[in-house]
């Protein structure tokens, strides 16, 4: 068959027919061609490894599952255009899910595992065409009876990638038991025990506003810990505040969410309706051999050493999330999670040796942790906010902060967070400092509008909240948003400025630049991927968004007009694009070099896909970049 109708057969076989014509071509020319005689056992079920996915060209595939008495079952017909062995390859069955047998006559090109990885990596639809499919197929309990979820650590990332393509709505939560503000508390617990569940929620008086909850811990620590009167009101003991979640998101999100607030409970939210809740255990069972249940045993961690060994391990969690088609958005959410789980560690550690802080405080983190964007190659960039103290307790307070910032900016040396090279963490002095002070900063980034104001304004921008009084950090973003509706006029051409300094890494004759770097032809990845987050940044700031993620950014932006949905869908694509090739290429640096990890790709070591894949990608950013320069500076 020529290269011609390979192409024509890809354009109409699912899901390869979503795929950019330039991207068939290069898979045309990694097939490998074969032809089968009469009745052919191509698949074994359990036993036949899967090298790639076969699209059939001609002929039939007969797939089915094999039972314990040698019968077939769930037996399906496969003609021309169909491709085969998707799922078995996106779920990680190193061997077939399914039995196939090959008529005479059929012939199939395979797309080996490594190619049919990258597409998914690379094209979101793609991927989750397959978890799609299988979640279809898994309503059939037929199907579902045959799927045997593996025996090993290694090969259980099934769980893991359900977690990813599963939405809450697909679970079986619980309904709500509600009880009002003033029943007493043993009335409450009759409720809950008659209901067996171990969490109440409490409505407002006359009202359908859920304002808290108790649990059988409330019960226990607020109750009779304390030897209070049972008649005493639900009011009086319950907790909050209440936390809760769409049906419509992810299982990771709503496991994250849990992680983040602390919560053992979310309610379940569809539209402006409670529908349910979830428990953390509920969550956890659903996917038991997830990763996110290493953030848990990051919690139980009880000293640094501990730390460091269970950062070292993050390494190849991410590598076989990747291994695996995960996106490229929720491993860096991963890695994030659990850099701000070990940081909330340190902290407490620290206040434990040096004593309760003297002044209320918030511990902040910038640059690619703030924006959730964290990598395996990673810094501290971080600070402290304080609140503003008498004249007679500054000193004593700015002394405190300053040690406390010391000891954690050490001890997450210690774990792997490397000092950043250029002062921007809490152990600097500079950015560790009241909230009156933080906010005399913002005003002289906004106003006095020099180039070198810009960069620090766009750092810091991009702050979050990790621990200490949140409040403290509100106050600071209500004030920059206020500051930012009547900004100095260049305040604006400066921070475009910034989002052009650096430029997709193409040649004149559209091929990737490089540099040398001893032997080897390298480009820097972090780089080529900055003018995404800085563009994104000022179309942010121009718009009053208060979200630190480049993804969430690019959503807001699109559901607020500012992006075209064509615009936000090769921005994000791009983008999450380079962050996976980024943390794979760091992992194979930790795992396999036996090196620190950095951010330089050699050329040599990517596959003609992801050559014609990062080209496209780094004119998609010309064309971006572009449109900010016309906009906010006014020029060609």
């Amino acid at each position: 068959m020529t290269e011609e109708k390979i192409i024509s057969l890809l354009k109409i076989t699912e899901p390869f027919h979503l795929l950019p014509e330039t991207v068939l071509a290069e898979i045309s020319e990694t097939l490998i061609k074969t032809e089968f005689s009469k009745d052919t056992l191509v698949y074994r079920q359990e036993v036949t490894e899967m090298t790639g996915v076969d699209i059939i060209s001609s002929g039939e595939y007969e797939t089915f599952f094999f039972d314990a008495a040698e019968n077939k079952r769930c037996l399906t017909k496969h003609h021309s255009p169909y491709c085969f062995g998707g799922i078995s390859v996106v779920l990680n069955r190193v061997r077939a899910l399914k039995s196939a047998i090959a008529k005479k006559g059929t012939v199939v090109y395979t797309l080996p595992r490594k190619e049919f990885y990258e597409l998914c990596n690379a094209y979101e639809d793609f991927f989750h065409y397959f978890t799609s499919d299988f979640g279809k197929r898994m309503l059939d309990e037929e199907f579902s009876h045959f799927v045997k979820t593996p025996a090993t650590f290694e090969e259980s990332y099934f769980a893991a990638d359900q977690l990813y393509s599963r939405k809450i709505e697909g679970i079986a939560y619980k309904s709500i038991v509600s009880c009002e503000e003033n029943t007493p508390v043993f009335e409450a617990a009759k409720l809950m025990a008659a209901n067996k569940v171990s969490c109440i929620f409490i409505k407002k008086s006359g009202s359908d506003e859920i304002i808290g909850y108790a649990t059988d811990i409330t019960l226990r620590d607020n109750v009779i810990a304390r030897c209070l009167d049972p008649r005493t009101a639900i009011l009086e003991v319950m907790d909050n505040p209440i936390v809760s979640i769409s049906s419509d998101a992810y299982l990771y999100e709503a496991v994250l969410m849990m992680f983040k607030t602390k919560s053992r409970y979310l309610l379940v939210k569809n539209k402006e309706e409670y529908v349910g809740f979830l428990s953390r255990n509920r969550l956890l069972s659903e996917q038991a051999q997830s990763p996110l249940v290493f953030i848990q045993s990051v919690k139980q961690a009880e000293n640094t050493e501990e730390l460091r060994k269970k950062w070292k391990q993050v390494p190849d969690i991410i590598s076989q999330l990747l291994g695996r088609g995960v996106h490229g958005e929720i491993a860096s959410q991963v890695i994030t999670t659990i850099a701000d789980t070990i940081t909330g560690k340190v902290i407490e550690k620290v206040i434990k040796e040096i004593g309760k802080p003297p002044a209320k405080f918030a511990f902040i983190v910038t640059g690619s942790e703030g924006r959730k964007e964290q990598t395996l190659s990673t810094d501290q960039d971080n600070g402290i906010i304080y609140e503003d103290k008498a004249n007679v307790q500054r000193e004593m307070v700015r002394e405190y902060f300053l040690d406390f910032a010391k000891k954690v900016s050490d001890d997450l040396n210690t774990i792997g967070f490397e000092y950043c090279k250029g002062g921007f963490m809490a152990s600097n002095p500079k950015w560790t400092h009241s909230l009156s002070h933080w906010k005399r900063n913002y005003v002289q980034w906004i106003e006095e509008s020099v180039p070198e104001n810009a960069m620090k304004f766009s750092t810091f921008f991009d702050f979050r909240f990790i621990y200490g009084d949140e409040n403290i950090v509100h106050e600071l973003k209500e004030f920059i948003k206020e500051k930012l509706v009547s900004p100095n006029q260049l305040f604006f051409v400066h921070i475009a400025k910034n989002a052009l300094q650096y430029e997709p890494p193409l040649t004149f004759f559209k091929k990737i630049k490089t540099q040398t770097i001893g032997k080897s032809e390298v480009f820097d990845i972090k780089t080529a991927m900055s003018p995404i987050v800085d563009l994104v940044r000022v179309y942010a700031l121009k718009s009053h968004l208060e979200i630190e993620n480049t993804g969430e950014r690019m959503k807001k932006l699109m559901e607020i007009g500012v992006f075209t949905q064509q615009q936000y869908n090769e921005m994000h694509q791009s983008y999450y694009y380079l962050m996976a090739l980024r943390l794979r290429n760091q992992a194979n640096q930790i795992n396999i070099d036996k090196k620190n990890p950095d951010n330089y790709i050699e050329i040599s070591k990517l596959t003609r896909i992801e050559r014609v894949t990062l080209i496209e990608i780094f004119k998609t950013i010309a064309n971006f970049q572009l449109g900010i320069k016309v906009k906010f500076t006014g020029s060609f």
